[in-house]
């Protein structure tokens, strides 16, 4: 029989791939809780061992240009903007401060420990200390961790592999001039040296963020205009990619030879059209179909990279540097706690809600270190020096970090008593999610009654069935809440933030249309802006007063000018 080549050959490796993850999917349902991701890994790990053939190159583009993308997207779409701004100073001091300085302290460790010339072993430190957000999501998301804690180590993982990439370009350029020249580092690492790479830092970030604005809403205004989801599919995927490859590859260069981060553009798109475009322009329809999508995407992607990290693991290799890989996995670690602690803890002096001990204790054990970290590696040219050593390290820190870390995530977690996600919790979603499909599905048949699609006495049908599971729902979230207390504040602290953001949208179109002066509807946005604040310090301002949530400001200047409020109530006479 013939061999099968080109794109049948692919077809046939590609299918392997998934025919094994099938198999992977199969286990883990049978045994129970187990993430699907690190079985993934584990399976791979064994195709290698084994010695099966999979002929899918895992190479540096492959990971960067076609799995990045989609996944970087996915999580930043699914991440909730206001809770994402309420961390961004633990977020971004932990991605800039805290990573230039676990790379400094690790790279002169290492440079004695693994015996690597100091740059070498900048390097190293370069590509291995930003967290993955690949390995984060997938492995929160699987666990179902605390809300925030997920927005900080997702956070964290989301924007430090720009300033990753940047400060790993840098390193790598001066270790190939060293090579080359035979400079002397201190000839190399000069101000001016300290001075570009922070310009070139900041550049990329900022850049990488405007990219990514400006692409997110050219998309945003498209989909305010339109109503068709499958277009609307079509263009956050163009979103997605077209993001990352304007700022990393069309734009880098082009001003002033700067670099722009891919990673952050693709971040800052998924932000705005997962949370603006989903309140303001998507319908129920298209949101359903966009993130569906979009979940689907990540999951395949993640089915994909994993399983190929764990097939194309140098095993003799891992085997040869065994040495250098036990050295390098608990300093990496212990370089990772050395910034999480005293910078958070810094950080929670000067914000109104820190980040309490045991979340940071997660956030050292969940910064995972997989596939970025190897996209690097992968992208060292043959000649670069200690090519082999660097490629096993970075593999070996990768499969300690997912296996051992993240099989042991859940243990830590609930030793430290964090709650993942009660039954309460979970029945609460349940029926919340039940209730709007429920009000979906009255609002769909009374739209066909309306067209003359459904006779009246169908349509009575659907609506006596539907109304009834309603009153059902509502019942029993009533019953729910009055049950839990804690659930009942999340819902008026998640509903007062919603309502909050709609007056605001109102005011913004009041003043646009001139019904609102600038003067006056500034000074109402600022008072919108002060009641989202005390909600995000978590103080209503609907129930935390006893005679009333908050005394808004036109009470007081009516006041001021004479008109006298609706009078109280009074209470009835026991005579």
């Amino acid at each position: 029989m013939v061999a099968e080549t080109g794109i049948a050959a692919e077809l046939i490796d590609l299918l392997s791939v998934f025919v094994i993850a099938a198999g992977v999917g199969v286990f883990v349902a049978k045994i129970g809780r187990f993430p699907y991701t690190i079985a993934l890994l584990l399976a791979g790990l064994a195709v290698s061992v084994l010695g099966i053939t999979i002929d899918i190159e895992l190479s540096h583009d492959l990971i960067l240009l076609v799995f990045l993308p989609p996944l970087l997207f996915e999580g930043a779409a699914t991440t909730d903007l206001q809770r994402f701004r309420t961390n961004i100073w633990h977020v971004l001091v932990l991605a800039v401060v805290g990573l230039i300085t676990a790379i400094l302290l690790l790279g002169v460790v290492g440079h004695f420990a693994f015996g690597f010339p100091l740059l070498v072993s900048l390097l190293f430190a370069a590509m291995i200390l930003p967290t993955d957000p690949v390995s984060v999501l997938a492995l929160f998301e699987e666990l179902g961790a605390p809300e925030r804690l997920s927005v900080l180590v997702e956070g964290e993982s989301l924007v430090n592999d720009g300033v990753g990439v940047v400060i790993f370009s840098t390193l790598f350029a001066l270790v190939v001039q060293s090579t080359e020249a035979g400079t002397d580092l201190a000839e190399l690492v000069t101000m001016d040296t300290i001075v570009n790479a922070s310009t070139d830092i900041v550049v990329a970030s900022s850049g990488g963020a405007v990219v990514g604005l400006v692409a997110g809403l050219a998309v945003y205004q498209v989909m305010y205009r339109l109503d068709e989801h499958t277009t609307e599919i079509v263009l956050t995927l163009v979103l997605a990619y077209g993001s990352f490859l304007l700022a990393e590859h069309t734009l880098s260069g082009v001003v002033g030879d700067y670099y722009f981060s891919g990673v952050i553009a693709t971040v800052t798109a998924g932000l705005l059209i997962g949370n603006r475009g989903a309140e303001y322009a998507m319908s129920a329809q298209t949101k359903i179909s966009v993130f569906n999508t979009w979940d689907t995407a990540a999951f395949l992607v993640n089915t994909l990279i994993f399983l190929l990290i764990g097939a194309k693991t140098p095993i003799n290799q891992i085997l040869t540097h065994g040495r250098l890989i036990l050295l390098a996995i608990p300093l990496v670690l212990l370089a990772r706690a050395a910034v999480v602690y005293p910078i958070t803890n810094l950080v929670n002096r000067f914000v109104p809600k820190g980040v309490p001990l045991e979340y940071q204790h997660v956030m050292v054990w969940g910064g995972l270190h997989a596939s970025i970290p190897i996209a690097l590696v992968l992208g060292l040219p043959p000649n670069f020096p200690l090519r082999e050593e660097l490629r096993a390290m970075v593999f070996g820190v990768a499969a300690f970090s997912l296996v051992v870390q993240g099989l042991t995530m859940g243990n830590l977690m609930n030793a430290l008593d964090i709650v993942t996600r009660s039954e309460a919790e979970e029945l609460y979603e349940l029926l919340v999610g039940r209730a709007r499909a429920v009000d979906a599905a009255l609002e769909s048949a009374a739209q066909l009654h309306d067209a003359g699609e459904l006779s009246p006495s169908v349509y009575e049908d659907f609506r006596t069935e539907y109304e009834r599971e309603k009153e059902d729902l509502a019942e029993a979230i009533s019953q729910l809440l009055d049950d839990n207390p804690e659930l009942r504040r999340e819902e008026l602290l998640v509903g007062e933030r919603r309502v909050l953001k709609r007056e605001k949208s109102a005011l913004m179109d009041a003043m646009r249309t001139g019904a609102v002066s600038d003067d006056v509807g500034h000074r109402l946005m600022e008072e919108v802006d002060l009641k989202l604040d005390r909600i995000e310090s978590g103080e209503s301002t609907v129930t935390d007063r006893p005679e009333e949530g908050y005394e808004e400001f036109w009470r007081s200047r009516a006041r001021e000018f004479g008109l006298e409020g609706r009078p109280e109530p009074q209470e009835a006479s026991d005579d």
